[in-house]
């Protein structure tokens, strides 16, 4: 499935029911891209929610941050080719061997074959958590050295923050994908996202993807909230 990869949107499903999501997702369609279905959404829904929400026709970024042993990632992968995802995720921490057998998994397919992007760091954390696991490094510096071992090893881009959005650009090439959460627009509180940025600001930095759960499915009227968002980046398209 075909769209334009550059300043597109992606909602991000946080509903345990099917219906709801569904219902929701029709009405916002016009002004979005694609779904994102992350860990929440997808074990509540299960297949059949998947398949149905499948049915609205909207690319699906089946975001569930796969990291394992090499092989059983490859096998994870394998099994979740069949519901053809639009793009799936893994995190670039397990590795190069790791990325490399995920990766395997993709190129031994038939049929159309998913995008596959890596997660740096969470945008939920800072500095002061990454100084908690006992990290040395800042996390920009962490992003980066991620982003480049995940094109070293064949991954079509990463997840980040819009703050490293640039940089991984910069580093890994333009055409390496940036599919970027913690985007708020101004009017949004940011609860538990840190490293944030509002949809223009995001773009301007680099940003390819842009990943919108709460400022979409929290607002009071998404379909106003979802066509000033497309505004926003639309009028700074370059």
């Amino acid at each position: 499935m075909k769209f334009k990869d550059k300043n597109a949107i992606f909602c991000a499903l946080d509903t345990k029911d099917t219906d709801l999501a569904i219902s929701f997702i029709k009405s916002i369609k016009d002004y979005i891209d694609g779904v994102k279905i992350g860990m929440e959404a997808f074990y509540s829904m299960g297949l059949e929610g998947y398949l149905r929400i499948q049915d609205l026709n909207l690319p699906i970024f089946l975001d569930l941050k796969l990291h394992d042993i090499p092989n059983t990632v490859n096998s994870a992968i394998k099994s979740l080719l069949p519901l053809n995802p639009y793009m799936l995720n893994v995190h670039v921490s397990g590795g190069g061997e790791m990325l490399r057998s995920a990766k395997q998994a993709i190129e031994d397919s038939y049929g159309e074959k998913p995008l596959l992007v890596g997660v740096t760091i969470l945008t939920s954390m800072n500095e002061d958590s990454f100084k908690e696991q006992g990290l040395q490094l800042n996390i920009e510096t962490q992003v980066v050295n991620l982003s480049k071992l995940a094109v070293k090893n064949g991954l079509n881009g990463v997840v980040c923050s819009p703050h490293e959005a640039k940089k991984v650009k910069d580093e890994c090439g333009k055409d390496f994908l940036t599919i970027v959460p913690g985007i708020r627009p101004e009017s949004f509180q940011s609860q538990d996202q840190k490293r944030i940025m509002t949809p223009k600001e995001a773009v301007n930095n680099g940003a390819d993807i842009l990943i919108i759960g709460r400022p979409l499915t929290k607002a009071k009227d998404p379909i106003t909230a979802a066509k000033e968002i497309r505004k926003s980046i639309e009028n700074n398209d370059h």
